[in-house]
């Protein structure tokens, strides 16, 4: 059917090419890492380590032995996630998370382990910290007197940080228990924290969305006041740099002041079994609470260098940030909601989007000591292991191509490295926007770089589908773009609209149409905004025609017309008068589209245009196709008015002039006279409206006595022009 259908198919040959990251991420990805300049990889290998059944975890932490500790609510849980301890593929621990207690409050926040395994944790609302006793019951720890305790950290020398809201305060506690306010904030959340090296505090706030570095000695310096109005994370790297999450639209004016009184905790949320679960944090920040529909503004990352200053290098419009961590390699790890995606920031202006979880929203992020990288989600509460090795096999189904018409599909090819393993492309096509049952099969895999020419029946639509298999747990191959040639069938220009224009103006001079399209010009698309992948579109016609100018006589025509296949144009342009029977060329191979002419040479009367548009330009000649339209009747009319019965007469001071005009094809639509050579006036006719062929003239015109001379004028629509004279003598 393919190869029957070739002498359909004319014109040039197209390309549907697919190489950026705004075209991957339109399809179905699974198991494939997308990066920002383009290139498709596998995925970090995924695997669930513990379902707790609870709606959502918030803090992740891990002791020496390798065992994980999750919390999060309702009910403010703590579960142990025990590891094999070999930071290998974690065979037999799969699955043995115990959940190690339930407190009376609605979440837990942050989790800390001590450099004696000891694990602590912090609950929300009426904040209080607990450690876990050698019997594994939970007894408080410190109380800071704070509604909230976003976060818990340990420096160097085995001391507790608590950072709380609402009052925006860190608490530092010593091993015995016994704490005091170490640093107030002056925002209502001190809502992340960290520590570096230099046992510096690294806080980040709400609602002002500010940075600051606590030093040990307790002064604060604000490193960075982000745009954002809640800083949900921060990490600090190895070399010292720190790196900031910021999410929320800030408020205009003035913040005000956290409130003081007491408040109750809100109702736990209702939870329907198997369903994904909404839910809002007890109070205020609630830039990142677990909403649908992300946080309006979106999400922005720092990297604050306490030298440099501040550089943004990620920014999601959609995407709220819940999560950072430094993988193995010093790379930042970015978890977000809420479409469960991990981004790693390859470079300040590169990104990967790393893989998506199956929960909406990843909420905590962890470097294990294995070298492995852990993550905790929201709807549902789970916990996963990510990498370091990568998946064996992922797939990317491309989003459905729409060529705009019929079209034969051609070679499929395909750039990329391999890296010893493989990658296989199969395509399919159809005539519905969506691939259903009725489409055609995929086809036979391409696995060479060159490609290979499809088998996919002539159709509207096409798709692609990349297979890409590793040779070993470390190295991924790596796909860089697609490409599929494709071949529009040929379909007839269109001619919309033909209008005759004004008489007596002429178009500039038509060029010849070799000389029309200029082969040595190229227009590139504006930077950043790629035109369509050799989408076949139509050749629209805006309509624009240049300016014409004043020519006696010249008479023309434009007209709309377009091509489905985007093919250039050109024109032919004939005339025949009412009363004949046969087309004169006026031009032929014409690349505008519009002509005028000079029609003096044409008799009087009523014609019609014939306009014929070809696209053989863009086609062999056996396959170019032609449209006509014939115009609406227009008129040639050179010819002036006659004037007749010209007289004046004289009564007392004043003469009266008569006299009759008329035209055989136009109405006269001005009339003048002048008196003995003064300027001439504009004169009314008889019936005082100029809407005929004929009209008759009365003036009554103030005069002293002696000789006067009358010269009159009229006019017709295409200013053709007829004068006379009279002389009165008294």
């Amino acid at each position: 059917m393919a190869l029957l259908a070739c002498p359909l198919f004319a014109g040039q040959t197209r390309t549907w090419s697919q190489s950026e990251y705004s075209d991957f991420e339109k399809g179905i990805v699974k198991n494939l890492s997308l990066r920002s300049d383009g290139p498709i990889s596998l995925a970090p290998r995924l695997r669930e380590l513990f379902d707790t059944a609870s709606p959502f975890l918030w803090a992740l932490a891990q002791d020496s032995k390798g065992n994980l500790y999750a919390g999060g609510g309702t009910n403010a849980k703590l579960y142990r996630i025990p590891l094999d301890g070999k930071g290998g593929d974690g065979k037999g621990a799969e699955g043995r998370g115990k959940l190690l207690t339930e407190m009376d409050a609605l979440e837990i926040h942050a989790i800390a382990v001590d450099s004696k395994d000891r694990v602590y944790f912090a609950t929300s609302p009426d904040g209080k910290v607990y450690r876990l006793s050698g019997s594994g019951k939970p007894e408080v720890f410190y109380d800071p007197k704070a509604k909230y305790i976003w976060g818990l950290a340990f420096n160097s020398k085995g001391e507790l940080f608590v950072a709380t809201g609402d009052e925006g305060e860190i608490h530092r506690v010593a091993a015995d228990g016994k704490g005091k306010l170490f640093f107030k904030c002056d925002e209502a959340h001190a809502r992340s924290m960290a520590v570096d090296s230099a046992d510096n505090v690294i806080v980040g706030t709400d609602p002002g969305g500010v940075v600051l570095r606590v030093s040990p000695a307790g002064e604060g310096f604000v490193l960075y006041q982000m745009p954002k109005k809640e800083v949900t994370a921060v990490a600090v790297g190895p070399d010292g740099m720190v790196y900031a999450a910021g999410v929320g639209v800030k408020q205009a004016g003035p913040v005000a002041p956290a409130p003081t009184g007491p408040a109750p905790p809100p109702p736990a949320p209702a939870i329907t079994p198997g369903a994904a679960v909404v839910l809002a944090r007890p109070a205020p920040p609630p830039s990142a609470s677990l909403a649908p529909n992300g946080v309006p503004g979106g999400s922005e990352v720092y990297r604050i260098d306490p030298n440099a200053g501040p550089r943004r290098i990620w920014t999601h419009a959609q995407d709220v940030v819940y999560a950072l961590a430094l993988d193995a390699g010093g790379r930042l790890v970015v978890g977000a909601g809420n479409r469960g995606s991990v981004y790693r920031i390859d470079s300040p202006t590169v990104y990967t989007a790393l893989l998506t979880l199956p929960a909406a929203q990843v909420t905590g992020l962890l470097s294990g000591r294995d070298g492995h990288l852990y993550a905790v989600t929201g709807n549902v509460g789970k916990a996963y292991e990510i990498g370091p090795a990568v998946e064996h096999e992922g797939s990317l189904e491309s989003d459905v191509f729409d060529a705009g018409m019929y079209s034969l599909w051609g070679r499929l090819s395909f750039e990329g490295s391999l890296n010893g393993g493989q990658i296989a492309i199969t395509a399919r096509s159809g005539n519905l926007d969506q691939p259903q049952k009725n489409w055609s099969a995929w086809s036979p895999a391409v696995t060479g770089p060159t490609g290979a020419r499809l088998n996919s029946p002539a159709s509207r639509f096409a798709q692609w589908r990349a297979v890409i298999t590793a040779a070993g747990d470390a190295h991924s191959p790596e796909l860089d773009s697609v490409d599929v040639a494709y071949l529009p069938k040929n379909v007839e220009p269109h001619i919309d609209q033909i209008e005759a224009t004004p008489p007596n103006y002429k178009f500039p001079a038509p060029v010849a149409f070799a000389a029309a399209a200029p082969q040595q010009s190229l227009s590139l698309p504006v930077l950043g905004k790629r035109a369509p992948g050799g989408a076949a579109g139509v050749s629209v016609d805006s309509g624009v025609s240049p300016a014409m100018q004043y020519a006696k006589g010249y008479v023309g025509g434009r007209w709309l017309a377009s091509d489905p296949n985007g093919d250039a144009l050109m024109f032919t342009v004939e005339i025949r008068g009412a009363n004949e029977t046969e087309w004169k060329l006026l031009r032929d191979k014409l690349a505008e589209r519009y002509y005028s002419w000079d029609s003096t040479a044409f008799p009087d009367g009523e014609y019609r245009l014939r306009i014929t548009a070809s696209d053989a330009p863009g086609n062999p000649p056996a396959e170019a196709l032609t449209t006509q339209m014939v115009s609406d009747p227009f008129l040639i009319d050179n010819t002036p008015p006659k004037i007749s019965g010209l007289t004046a007469a004289r009564s007392g001071t004043r003469l009266q002039v008569k006299w009759h005009g008329a035209d055989a094809l136009n109405n006269i639509v001005k009339a003048e006279y002048s008196l003995d050579g003064g300027d001439w006036k504009v004169a009314s006719p008889v019936t005082r409206l100029s809407d005929s062929l004929e009209l008759d003239y009365d003036l009554t015109i103030d005069a002293a006595q002696g000789e006067h001379t009358i010269a009159v004028r009229v006019q017709d629509e295409f200013e053709n022009l007829a004068a006379d004279k009279v002389v009165v003598k008294n």
